[in-house]
């Protein structure tokens, strides 16, 4: 009894450091947000002086003799590509930052009209990011569907959010895991879907890992059981989903998994009118 409640008290400590780490992220996501706003800005600005410039070239091609008019015709080029990727990627960031904000301004349980779709990918990409940066050999091929007419959905953000990334978290815990016995045939692969029906919406997650023995199919939603080394898992991840989608948003949530196969989570959740 005694363990559980230390461990318990751990676990609390933890929530405590995520939620003013959440905090901190959200002030610093608002505060890179301008400078970025800038960058994408001149980007675009200097996208138009060089379309200006190539004009000015072409008038005067006669003027210009044939290698230096071909170096410049050349440098514009890469210049305007190379523009167009920092406008790509300023607004890739952009986006994510815009996720982050959304998640940290409502209030505890409140549902707000979310794009889900965009809450699936922002997470799934920013967990493929942070498992690249604790495991350097781990790398998968993500498959994404995401319907396009699909309504925005009444959840609770940062709710779902957590889902998501606890989701997404093992999935690729157990590809990289995995990969580290497999043999040199084994290509990871990670797949996720969003869907909408009449009255409410799925999320599909599916991997290649090394899926799930029986006795963890059966203790799989169970507080404090996990099957990750000391120090690496908590045993609360699938316990918080079961919650965010049974409980919050009234949803259900299934899984198959075949041992050494892979897994597939599946979450429904009904629009809130």
């Amino acid at each position: 009894m005694e363990k559980t409640i230390e461990k318990l008290r751990e676990q609390l400590q933890k929530q405590e450091k995520l939620a003013s780490l959440g905090m901190l992220s959200a002030g610093i996501a608002h505060e890179i947000q301008n400078p970025l706003n800038f960058v994408i800005n001149f980007s675009k600005m200097n996208d138009k002086l060089l379309s200006d410039l190539e004009e000015l070239v072409a008038d005067n091609a006669d003027k210009l003799p044939d290698d230096d008019r071909e170096d410049l015709i050349d440098i514009m080029a890469d210049l305007k590509e190379n523009m167009a990727k920092i406008a790509e990627h300023g607004e890739r960031a952009i986006s994510i930052i815009q996720g982050i904000l959304l998640v940290s301004r409502g209030k505890e349980g409140e549902f707000i009209p979310s794009d889900v779709r965009r809450i699936v990918k922002e997470y799934t990409w920013l967990s493929y990011h942070a498992m690249r940066a604790n495991h350097k050999d781990f790398n998968v091929t993500i498959r994404e569907s995401y319907q396009e007419d699909m309504p925005l959905a009444r959840v609770i953000p940062q709710d779902l959010s957590r889902a998501v990334l606890n989701l997404v978290n093992n999935a690729f815990y157990a590809i990289w895991h995995k990969s580290q016995t497999a043999d040199a045939a084994y290509k990871p692969e990670f797949s996720v879907s969003v869907s909408s029906q009449a009255d409410s919406f799925t999320i599909t997650f599916t991997d290649n890992g090394e899926g799930m023995t029986d006795e963890v199919k059966q203790r799989l939603f169970e507080h404090f059981f996990t099957t990750k080394p000391i120090g690496q898992g908590t045993g609360l991840g699938l316990g918080i989903v079961k919650d965010v989608v049974e409980n919050r948003h009234h949803g259900t949530i299934a899984f198959s998994s075949e041992e050494g196969k892979g897994t597939t989570f599946t979450i429904t959740i009904p629009f809130k009118k």
